[in-house]
């Protein structure tokens, strides 16, 4: 293995840590802490958080892209192996979900706790939650075929 696909590999492995490692915390974690809370605490809390979190997701989008490009190239490119283009695929899946969170449904967020609309913004922090279980499966699911996909 070159230096480049070991430094690409690298990369591409950290940005999957913090993206899924986000959504892990935020789903298990952070979102059960805040269950307590006063819509008017809850919300504007969640906003805060989407805000950072969704900068870190994007860099990581865009790292595991450009190291998930370069590492595909490297492999075969449209001749790699299935489990490759699973995991591409899979990726680009769940790039749109988070793009569709990011850029349909935080905004509604954000409206709502200007306006002080606590049903909105909690049905829209319920969209969020259930979209990043369909990334987190869809995570698990892709970390998964790089593991079990070793041989090809």
């Amino acid at each position: 293995m070159t230096k480049a696909i070991e430094a690409a590999l690298f990369l591409h492995l950290i940005g999957v840590a913090v993206w899924i490692g986000g959504m892990v915390f935020a789903h298990f974690c952070l979102r059960p802490a805040l269950g307590d809370l006063a819509p008017q605490l809850r919300l504007p809390l969640w906003e805060a958080v989407f805000a950072r979190f969704f900068n870190w997701v994007a860099g990581a989008v865009i790292v595991i892209l450009l190291s998930g490009g370069f590492l595909l190239m490297q492999f075969g490119g449209g001749h790699a192996a299935w489990p490759l283009h699973a995991m591409a695929g899979l990726g680009i899946v769940m790039m749109l979900i988070f793009g569709h969170i990011r850029f349909a449904v935080f905004p509604r967020i954000r409206r709502a706790v200007q306006a002080q609309n606590w049903p909105d913004g909690a049905r829209a922090v319920a969209t969020v939650r259930r979209l990043v279980v369909v990334n987190l499966v869809l995570g698990i699911v892709t970390i998964g075929t790089a593991v079990l996909s070793r041989g090809f």
